[in-house]
């Protein structure tokens, strides 16, 4: 069975910014189940950042919380850290949140905190992809067939 890099809160761990989860479907897990051993990170609790935390968004290349504090580096650290865990398994693919200044593949917020979408990737997404792993927000393109 191949592994599957997945963000902890997708699978119901506390770990998101506001201390909850963004827990899947009961259906979408036990389909995700029976086609990959899924290896759960959250890359923002990887690099140092509490939860719960404030909200960052990403501006350019800096990620910056709502209060204005620069947490770049606890993101890179997070998302080195999710890259030593895909090359650890030999991960192919990997499932993050959507839109987050982390995990978001293809569309993040735009970092002025106003809920406004902008194609881009979160600083996770970025790397994995970068280095070859196909990322995704949506589950449903992971258990095809």
């Amino acid at each position: 069975m191949k592994p599957l890099l997945i963000s902890a809160c997708l699978l119901g761990f506390p770990c998101k910014y506001s201390g909850g989860s963004n827990r899947l479907p009961a259906e979408a897990l036990e389909r995700l189940r029976r086609h990959y051993r899924l290896i759960p990170v959250c890359p923002e609790a990887a690099g140092g950042l509490p939860t719960p935390r404030d909200p960052s968004e990403r501006r350019g290349d800096r990620v910056v919380s709502c209060k204005g504090r620069d947490v770049t580096e606890e993101y890179r650290k997070g998302a080195e850290t999710a890259l030593r865990l895909a090359r650890r398994y030999g991960i192919e693919a990997a499932l993050l949140q959507s839109r987050s200044p982390s995990c978001g593949s293809g569309t993040i917020y735009d970092g002025s905190f106003t809920g406004t979408l902008i194609p881009g990737d979160g600083v996770t997404a970025e790397l994995l992809k970068a280095r070859g792993i196909r990322v995704t927000g949506n589950w449903e393109e992971l258990t095809i067939g």
